[in-house]
């Protein structure tokens, strides 16, 4: 199923392809195991760099503009603060604990960093992306929400998603132009709803058919004594029914919560993200990629990648409310005026999945 085609819609292209990749790929892993890592940080830019500059829309490109030097820095310091900290904490645990606490509230801080970096190191037809996301609201988000969804037992987990996902998108700015989302909060709670009801689906199912009992795992002394080879085959028959609920409940919600992202994105200006993945598209391209680099000790892996990748692009699109040329020129201008808004002022990478 594709995307609304309108006079304004235009499609993200991806022009990237296996083989070219695994030809960066591997001399990326190449490099990186003969220099024991070091390499990686550069192998992160080139990777960075090859799928931004063959993803684009209307014949547009993003591209990526850190530095191996960048991000080799951010590591190092990383690696000398956990130094630190283990020292620390092997000499004087109450000082460790002190840390420990400084860390908890110094994380906030943390990921802005990580963000602002990622954003301004990021540009699409040369105009960059910038985050403005204040510690404040960081800390509250971060923080202070999470322990709210625990009391209310992760109830409200769809809530802080949304709040998460708003926060690091409506903080994004492409130039002076702002991106808001405003998904309801309907959209992630239905997610949820269908994810958490396909789980039920399998465990009841297990139950019904294979009279899977959670009870006998109590007995796991009695059940090793008596006979270990039904002890394994019970615990395989487990694992077997919580992959088989809990990785295609992941990607139900991933979908579902995509989708109702990206369809209630704006980027000012008036133009509209679109998206429009299959639950079960995306869980097949995923457990079949699975396979297939798995059976290829890992040598298909710039292949899932590509595949993936050119999956996410051809289901994934903007309805532009004006021309896109003018808006990339109203961007430029007014970054351009402003100076060099994004020089590399957050020049290292603190090292966070973001």
């Amino acid at each position: 199923m594709s995307l609304e085609q309108t006079n304004q819609f235009r499609q993200f292209e991806f022009s990237g392809n296996a083989k070219e990749w695994f030809g960066i790929w591997i001399v990326n892993l190449l490099l990186s195991i003969v220099t024991v890592g070091v390499y990686s940080a550069w192998a992160k830019v080139r990777t960075k760099k090859y799928f931004y500059n063959n993803t684009s829309v209307e014949g547009r490109n993003f591209d990526y503009h850190a530095t191996g030097g960048q991000i080799l820095k951010g590591r190092l310091i990383v690696i000398a603060a956990l130094v630190v900290f283990q020292i620390t904490i092997t000499v004087l645990p109450i000082a460790g604990l002190i840390l420990v606490l400084a860390l908890l509230v110094g994380y906030p801080w943390l990921l802005t960093r990580a963000m602002m970096f990622n954003a301004r190191q990021s540009s699409f037809s040369n105009v960059r992306f910038n985050f403005v996301g204040t510690y404040g609201r960081a800390a509250m988000v971060y923080l202070v929400y999470p322990i709210l969804c625990l009391l209310t037992l992760y109830t409200t987990a769809p809530i802080l998603d949304r709040t998460i996902k708003r926060f690091s998108i409506n903080n994004h700015k492409l130039g002076l132009a702002g991106f808001d989302m405003d998904a309801p909060i309907s959209a992630f709670y239905k997610a949820a709803g269908l994810a958490l009801l396909w789980i039920v689906v399998v465990f009841v199912a297990a139950i019904f058919f294979f009279g899977f009992s959670f009870g006998a795992l109590a007995n796991m002394d009695a059940l090793v004594e008596d006979d270990p080879s039904v002890f394994i085959a019970m615990m395989a028959a487990f694992y077997a029914v919580f992959f088989a609920g809990i990785i295609p409940a992941g990607f139900i919600y991933q979908a579902l919560t995509r989708n109702a992202i990206y369809n209630g994105t704006t980027v000012e200006g008036g133009h509209k993200l679109r998206s429009n993945i299959g639950a079960g598209k995306l869980l097949w391209i995923a457990l079949s990629n699975m396979v297939v680099v798995v059976c290829t000790l890992g040598l298909m892996l710039p292949w899932a990648q590509v595949r993936m990748t050119q999956y996410l692009a051809d289901h994934t699109g903007v309805e532009l409310g004006g021309s896109l040329d003018d808006f990339i020129g109203t961007q430029h201008e007014a970054t351009t005026a402003l100076g060099d808004a994004y020089s590399d002022i957050e020049g290292i990478d603190v090292g966070l999945p973001i």
